[in-house]
């Protein structure tokens, strides 16, 4: 399988390392990057054009570069006809965007798939919605570190946070938009459950833990789900989890097994 990556940083460079010990199964052919990326995270070559990353007609498109990247490339990878994988599923909070990408897809032979990335229970959330929810609730908490650079930098002295602070409550939505690095769990979370505005969302600076931690709940005709995880943030960056790019690495699975689950 072919594999082209959009991005050369840290999440591209895991899915090259886990494609590259699997020489066999997964090919990554090459990453689009900034004119600043002169070296490769991996074996593959770097472009820096869309239409040089396509002409090397990859099997699969992996999104792993953020917000900005889906807004320029998404539709016009999907419109070409390349199946696409989008890990900054926060991008799809904008509106506009995502009636964008969503045409692209549906009149193209290709499929965008969403991973799950660090949301629990994203499987439960969807089949919860095909009986009917009626209230998704999302915590994040994550060190008060792993916040700089965002908005929570204005509204608090991250430095001296000694207890759980919230730092942001409102809509998936908001959240997203907000916190584009720290906050595509929220929009998967409105993704596969009840949509944008009715996922409510609280973000927490907390200086207890050393993971990223998120909660999930979820009440409606399916019953109640209660689901928490502690991940570890990605090696190169704080600011997401490791699971993001572990997520990534189980849809290529898919893609390739004769059994999924």
């Amino acid at each position: 399988m072919k594999i082209a990556l959009l991005g050369n940083g840290a999440i591209a460079k895991l899915i090259s390392q886990f494609c590259a010990a699997r020489p066999e199964t997964y090919q990554v052919v090459a990453a689009l990057g900034l004119p600043t990326d002169t070296v490769s995270v991996g074996t593959h070559p770097v472009v820096y054009t869309l239409p040089e990353l396509l002409a090397f007609k990859p099997d699969l498109v992996v999104e792993a570069a953020g917000h900005a990247a889906v807004k320029a490339h998404g539709a016009a990878v999907l419109k070409a006809g390349f199946n696409l994988i989008i890990v900054s599923t926060g991008s799809l909070a904008d509106q506009a965007l995502w009636d964008e990408i969503k045409a692209a897809a549906e009149a193209s032979t290709a499929q965008l798939k969403l991973p799950a990335g660090a949301l629990p229970g994203v499987d439960a959330l969807a089949s919860g919605k095909l009986a009917g929810i009626d209230r998704v609730e999302l915590k994040s908490s994550k060190p008060p570190k792993a916040w700089s650079g965002t908005p929570a930098e204005k509204s608090h002295d991250l430095s001296k946070i000694t207890v759980p602070t919230v730092i942001f409550n409102g809509t998936a939505r908001e959240a997203a938009l907000a916190f584009p690095k720290n906050a595509n769990v929220a929009a998967t979370a409105a993704l596969a459950g009840i949509g944008f505005e009715k996922t409510r969302v609280t973000l927490l600076a907390d200086p207890g833990v050393t993971q990223n931690v998120h909660r999930l709940e979820a009440d409606g005709a399916f019953g109640s789900l209660r689901l928490e995880i502690h991940a570890n943030p990605s090696p190169d960056n704080p600011k997401t989890s490791h699971m993001a790019a572990l997520s990534i690495m189980r849809l290529l699975e898919h893609e390739a097994a004769a059994i999924v689950i």
